[in-house]
């Protein structure tokens, strides 16, 4: 596939981030995306830049509610060996087509990230961009984007030409008139080609949230998506946010599900959605095992805080290996957690990896009152709202980074946690932010999300 997030081709994976909210040129929210690249050390010390669209090259201009960053995702796109950021704009104005939305790359090289090419708009109202994916779903090698707005779900198959035309192109039907949620992409069945696993609610049942699987074949995503089923065998539980990734060291790659909005009526029938909940689903020859799901939420064994109405537990979720031993860990933001007295002041919590998937055994969190984390526990910082997992120096261990979108009246910042050989600390960890950056910090958002 390439280097999936390695921008400038020093051998590190970079990080790229998000600040949607942001004002360029004296446009509110018409957002930003920025990279902080990876070295030996990591990306404390290391070059960071922002892109705007009156950046050199990048197509369109910035106008108000833009949201430029809406998402972020990162692959080889045109096969020279660099990385290239994909970001979605899901407020674009194309033409008179308002909030139509879309979705820009900006191409990696032997100095980063520079110029770029627009791979889809949308029609009116799409929200084209608010979601993204990379993978390569019809193994040929080279990756393949995935873009979504509120109902639409384009798939666009690599390799792409410098001017940004994919090589085919296809809009995946929404036959059952369901509201995408979240996006992601990985291998489900072990069959060498990438799966796409998005969740949504019905159309008619906000609160009905399921899993749906598009599974990867020759001729890349076909036009069905199914539900994964659950022990009952109805629709397993869904949520609002979705990660891919190898939890428990198999062959096959796992689903970290994210429910963090506890307030339906359906919710009520669930009390392990009190305050959010994380469902672990793990991947089989024949895709996810529904029957084989794990949830878990705060007040579950091992597991740091207590289930809370509004804590958002699942907000955020990432999957990477922090400690080296083959399994990947569980990042959950839970950006609605109140530290003491403060409200929303933020979280995140980290469950490990086992052959059995996240049990909660081990976990352990991070939050702005953290002993050596920088910043002060504040009201509505929402720290946890974002989370990645990279490795940024090579190591073989991921590192994790943190949105805090809300910091300082939704200016917004970022942190970063190092990994060890025992899982991630606080101490060494590092934030940086808007004075690091140049940029307008009022309402920006900074540390809405990071590269997939």
């Amino acid at each position: 596939h390439g280097p999936r997030a390695d921008f400038n081709g020093d051998g590190y994976p970079d990080l790229a981030f998000a600040a949607p909210g942001a004002t360029v040129k004296g446009f509110k929210g018409a957002g930003y995306v920025g990279v902080a690249y990876g070295s030996r050390n990591g990306v404390k010390d290391s070059a960071k830049r922002v892109f705007t669209q009156a950046s050199a090259g990048v197509p369109g201009t910035p106008e108000a509610g833009d949201a430029f960053g809406s998402a972020v995702a990162s692959a080889d796109l045109d096969r020279d060996g660099y990385a290239d950021l994909v970001v979605g704009s899901r407020g674009e104005k194309i033409g008179a087509a308002e909030s139509a939305g879309g979705v820009t790359v900006l191409w990696g090289g032997p100095g980063g990230l520079a110029g770029g090419s627009t791979l889809l708009t949308g029609e009116e109202y799409d929200g084209l961009g608010r979601w993204l994916a990379v993978g390569d779903f019809d193994g040929d090698g080279t990756p393949d984007v995935l873009g979504a707005g509120h109902l639409a779900l384009h798939a666009l198959s690599g390799p792409f030409t410098r001017d940004g035309v994919a090589a085919s192109a296809t809009e995946i039907p929404n036959a059952d008139d369901w509201r995408n949620l979240d996006v992601a992409a990985g291998d489900l069945n072990g069959d060498g080609r990438d799966d796409l696993a998005l969740v949504a609610n019905d159309g008619d049942e906000y609160d009905a949230r399921r899993i749906m699987i598009g599974l990867g074949g020759p001729a890349g995503l076909g036009p069905d998506l199914t539900a994964v089923k659950g022990k009952n065998g109805y629709n397993l539980q869904g949520g609002e946010h979705i990660a891919v990734g190898n939890v428990n060291n198999d062959r096959y790659a796992d689903l970290a599900v994210g429910r963090a909005v506890d307030g339906y009526d359906s919710d009520l029938d669930l009390p392990l959605a009190k305050g959010g909940m994380l469902t672990y689903v793990p991947g089989s020859a024949s895709g996810p095992q529904g029957t084989k799901a794990v949830v878990l939420n705060q007040d579950s064994p091992g597991v740091p805080g207590a289930a809370e109405h509004s804590d958002n537990f699942g907000a955020s979720v990432a999957i990477g290996d922090t400690d080296g031993d083959g399994y990947g860990e569980i990042a959950v933001g839970v950006p609605g957690e109140d530290q003491g007295t403060v409200a929303s002041a933020g979280g995140l919590v980290v469950l490990p990896g086992t052959a059995a998937g996240p049990t909660g055994v081990g976990s352990y969190g991070f939050n702005q009152g953290t002993p050596d984390v920088v910043g002060a526990v504040e009201k509505n910082d929402r720290f946890g709202g974002a989370a990645a997992l990279r490795d940024l120096n090579g190591d073989g261990r991921t590192e994790l980074a943190v949105g805090a979108p809300g910091e300082n009246a939704d200016e917004g910042s970022l942190w970063v946690f190092p990994a060890t050989a025992t899982g991630l600390v606080a101490k060494g960890s590092f934030s940086f932010g808007h004075g690091t950056l140049g940029t307008v910090a009022t309402k920006a958002l900074l540390g809405s999300g990071f590269n997939r």
